[in-house]
């Protein structure tokens, strides 16, 4: 965790039309309580961005990473998009084209993912 630069970008996944929390403590040690430069702290979805340099690059890939949990472009998790659909990313009302584990994580970001 760094001083360098600090921001928070904000992840909502809606799964069937279901909302699914992202949980808290993402990239923090449960023994330690040390966090990485991308981690969580409450269960709202705010991506906590303490860099160590200013200028560093995150994305959304890093954080479900250290989640744990799959992204593809046709999967979150467990769950795959529906034969002949891709998981659907916008950053801040505007669709993302690519790999959604290649969007970038900036300030004031609002990111939305969406499968099914």
């Amino acid at each position: 965790m760094g001083t360098a630069e600090h921001y928070h970008p904000v992840l909502s996944i809606d799964i069937a039309g279901q909302p699914v929390p992202l949980p808290p403590n993402i990239g923090v040690d449960p023994t330690t309580g040390a966090m990485s430069a991308l981690h969580t702290h409450e269960g709202d979805g705010t991506i906590h961005i303490e860099a160590h340099s200013v200028g560093e690059k995150f994305t959304l890939g890093q954080l479900f990473t250290q989640w744990g949990v799959a992204l593809t472009p046709t999967q979150v998790g467990g769950v795959k998009a529906p034969v002949g659909q891709k998981v659907t990313v916008t950053s801040n009302g505007t669709r993302f084209p690519g790999d959604p584990a290649d969007l970038r994580l900036e300030p004031d970001q609002r990111i939305k993912l969406t499968v099914g």
